[in-house]
């Protein structure tokens, strides 16, 4: 299992379009991949999970992955969300 804390640079987080393109991103890799935020923790395979966490502009997520793929997901999901995914 590896983990990396990551701030959402996104001006209006993580909202539907963000999402679904971090779930998308997710869904390539077969580790289990998650995020901690607040007391939360979410499903980053799931756009339903994402959007329930209500991560704003901001904030610091931490991204847990764990399996086969683990350090690939983690590096690609990270740099994906310091991009701003896709905005």
């Amino acid at each position: 299992m590896v983990s990396q804390k990551v701030t959402i640079k996104n001006p209006t987080g993580l909202h539907l379009r963000p999402a679904g393109i971090l779930c998308k991103d997710a869904m390539e890799f077969k580790s289990t991949i998650t995020f901690r935020f607040k007391d939360t923790t979410a499903n980053a395979k799931s756009v339903l999970s994402v959007l329930g966490a209500c991560v704003k502009s901001g904030d610091e997520i931490e991204l847990v992955c764990d399996g086969e793929d683990e350090k690939e997901a983690l590096a690609f999901l990270v740099k994906a969300i310091e991009s701003g995914l896709g905005e």
